[in-house]
């Protein structure tokens, strides 16, 4: 009968022309206050995302190969203009944005497009900034400019668990690809990175290695106390799981995550809320992505969690939006990214959909939540 009713339910939905999306969305739990729209659909495999200084959203993808440029040009919270500024494009993941250029991480190079808001019906030929290795497993690439200027780029280890050396790191560059540095070893595979507004410290997302089990490792948040400091891949998970294959190192010798998350959730888009419009307890906290297990037995993530932090050390984790797991074990979305708009919204991308929904809090009139 449950079903027979939401079935009922969608078609009369749709009959008055609303979308099958706008009903997911509507799907999607949150905390008192808060409410969830779709700033845009029709983006297939939408991934990493970052905003232009024309107000242009630049979203990446992963399998589609292609980069989207979205557009609210009337400000009403829904982006109603798209372009698809390349395609056949090898795993375009990570996005970045600097001086009016688009800067793209494909697995095999970081290109840039130049003047790109000023093009995006003809979209310039891309110029490469940097040659980076390009290989299938983990060679999906985030990428981010640093307070410092410096482009950061993942290069994440070609394996479920190997050593093999130049990979499993976070990388820096200058912006024209120059004067490469280590910054964080000993990762496995992280698609999310962001700067701690109050420390200027990065903090980023690691995903654990696979068949240890259902609840081994943990997955991993991460903060970088100090350049080149080594996290512990493949020898040492969650900052206590010795790696079965790798042993000839121990646990003691690598730098524990800040928070270990539970396995399997592979947690990727990392934000913290530098906006206005949310509520006091989120002000400066961080927002992770979690894309969702693939290969448990029982599905765990498919949300996005707010983790609250107090001079650089995690003092709690709750659920934020969740519902992309249902209770009867439904997927119906696979959040990747976050991105803070300047008015205070919350993007979240989900790569199964195809979807950009937008999170906003409206403060009750009384003065209440």
């Amino acid at each position: 009968m449950r079903n027979l009713s939401v079935g009922i339910l969608l078609g009369v939905l749709l009959a008055h022309g609303a979308s099958l999306v706008a009903y997911q969305a509507g799907r999607i739990r949150l905390p008192p206050g808060f409410h969830i729209d779709v700033y845009a659909d029709n983006v297939p495999n939408a991934r990493s995302m970052v905003l232009g200084e024309a107000g242009t959203l630049f979203v990446g993808t992963r399998t589609a190969g292609r980069v989207y440029a979205l557009r609210d040009e009337n400000h009403d919270g829904v982006a109603g203009r798209r372009y698809i500024l390349a395609e056949g494009l090898d795993m375009p993941n990570g996005v970045a944005f600097r001086n009016k250029a688009l800067y793209v991480a494909e697995s095999g190079a970081v290109l840039r497009f130049d003047d790109i808001e000023a093009h995006l019906d003809d979209p310039p030929k891309p110029v490469v900034v940097r040659p980076l290795p390009a290989y299938r497993h983990h060679g999906w690439r985030y990428i981010a400019f640093s307070p410092g200027d410096r482009l950061y780029v993942s290069l994440g280890a070609p394996c479920n668990v190997c050593d093999r050396p130049g990979f499993g790191r976070i990388l820096r560059m200058k912006p024209d690809g120059t004067d490469l540095e280590t910054v964080a070893l000993g990762v496995r595979n992280s698609v999310g990175f962001d700067w701690c507004p109050e420390t200027g410290q990065l903090w980023f997302t690691d995903n654990g290695r696979d068949w240890l089990g259902d609840d081994l490792p943990p997955d991993e948040l991460n903060r970088v106390g100090r350049q080149g400091a080594h996290f512990g891949f493949p020898f040492c998970h969650g900052g206590a799981v010795q790696d079965p294959i790798f042993r000839d190192r121990t646990c003691r010798d690598f730098t524990p995550p800040a928070l270990k998350l539970p396995a399997h959730v592979a947690p990727l888009g990392i934000r913290f809320y530098t906006g206005q419009q949310f509520p006091e307890r989120y002000l400066g906290q961080a927002f992770v992505a979690e894309h969702g297990s693939w290969n448990r037995s029982a599905p765990v993530g498919y949300q996005v969690v707010a983790v609250h932090i107090e001079d650089g050390r995690v003092t709690g984790v709750e659920p934020f939006a969740t519902g992309w797991l249902r209770d009867d074990g439904e997927v119906i979305g696979r959040p990747v990214d976050l991105l803070v708009m300047p008015d205070g919204a919350l993007l979240v991308s989900d790569d199964r959909a195809g979807v950009i929904y937008r999170i906003t809090y409206r403060r009750a009139r009384n003065g209440g939540s």
